[in-house]
């Protein structure tokens, strides 16, 4: 990406047991026989990732894989056992308390799945918390907090308790609560999952159009494929406290690093994960009927190619609308039946 990077770990371990940072004491990495002999647990190993400006980093795994822990090493709430945590290029291992407070209450946003509003306040009270905090006059935090009140859709709620609220619409507190701050990092640990199917889908469509005008920093944790797929510009996938790949949704469905993140990815359907580019060809003539950008998924050409004559292509366009390669009818069909799979560099095999 070309984008600076905005928030980064390296090496970071979070072991729990006695005396865990004795493992570290002669540069050595330690083993998993190191950690079993200790009776040591490993919750993140050895972790590398960078985060750039403005993008949505999701971070996934089964339970107990990792990714909570490392959020929370992230931001530490939870105190690494080894390595560097550098936000801004700064390293948060090395900033006193003081000042770690301060960053937490004015660049850090936090939602985590259970909403922990406060029962004796309304929503312009839970929101202007935060603000309360950090000593924000009452019409200041006030005024700050309507803002982000009718930015989460909840303009005329403001007065209501969170008893008085749908789920959907106390997670919309929750949202409003860490956006408040104006954090320039946000930080979502499953924020969604305690919703039913249908509230779940609207917040993540309410959570798309936030972030279309806020353009924030966000790191997402989920286990859920298909919420990453929607929202995330890159995933990682943990296992065991380890990272095991970081990448584009299209390129952990492309080119799994391991059997692991293949099994992970292999019940999704390529055509929501697949785009263009990843399947068209070259050019075979200067002129087609249909074109497409390629950066669209190929998902949402079903319709078109179904009313289009066999044999016929789409012109793939790049964003200043050239003809940079096609897309056959067949292999939209071949990915959509499971009868195509593909490769990093291109080529085409049949499943």
């Amino acid at each position: 990406m070309n984008t600076p990077v905005k928030l980064s770990c390296r090496n970071v371990w979070k072991v729990f047991g006695s005396n865990a940072e004795d493992l570290f004491n002669n540069a050595s990495t330690p083993t998993d026989d190191d950690l079993t002999a200790g009776g040591f647990i490993g919750a993140v190993r050895d972790a590398n990732l960078d985060v750039h400006q403005g993008e949505i980093f999701i971070i996934m795994g089964l339970s107990g894989s990792g990714k909570s822990t490392l959020v929370r090493c992230l931001t530490r709430l939870i105190e690494p056992t080894f390595g560097e945590v550098l936000f801004d290029a700064k390293d948060l291992m090395k900033a006193s308390a003081t000042e770690l407070t301060e960053m937490r209450r004015h660049k850090m946003g936090m939602v985590f799945q259970h909403f922990a509003l406060l029962p004796h306040r309304t929503v312009l009270g839970n929101v202007a918390f935060p603000l309360e905090v950090q000593g924000a006059s009452k019409p200041e935090r006030e005024e700050r907090a309507m803002k982000v009140i009718d930015l989460v859709g909840l303009t005329g709620r403001e007065g209501y308790y969170p008893r008085e609220l749908s789920g959907g619409q106390q997670q919309r507190v929750g949202i409003a609560r860490s956006l408040a701050v104006e954090p320039d990092v946000w930080f979502l640990d499953e924020p969604f999952s305690a919703l039913d199917p249908l509230i779940r889908r609207e917040m993540q469509d309410e959570f798309l159009r936030l972030q279309s005008v806020l353009h924030k920093t966000i790191v997402f944790i989920t286990h859920d494929f298909d919420e990453a797929i929607r929202l995330a510009d890159r995933i990682a996938i943990m296992k065991d406290g380890k990272i095991i790949q970081i990448g584009t949704a299209e390129e952990l469905v492309l080119s799994p690093a391991t059997d692991y993140v293949s099994e992970f990815t292999r019940g999704i359907p390529r055509a929501k994960v697949l785009s263009v580019r990843a399947l068209m060809t070259a050019a075979s003539t200067t002129g087609y009927s249909e074109t497409v950008d390629a950066h669209e998924k190929i998902e949402t050409l079903i319709g078109r190619a179904a009313d289009m004559p066999k044999g016929s292509a789409f012109g793939v366009t790049s964003e200043s609308g050239t003809v940079i390669g096609e897309l056959r009818r067949e292999t939209i069909f071949d990915v959509v039946t499971g009868a195509e799979t593909r490769t990093e560099s291109g080529t085409e095999n049949s499943a």
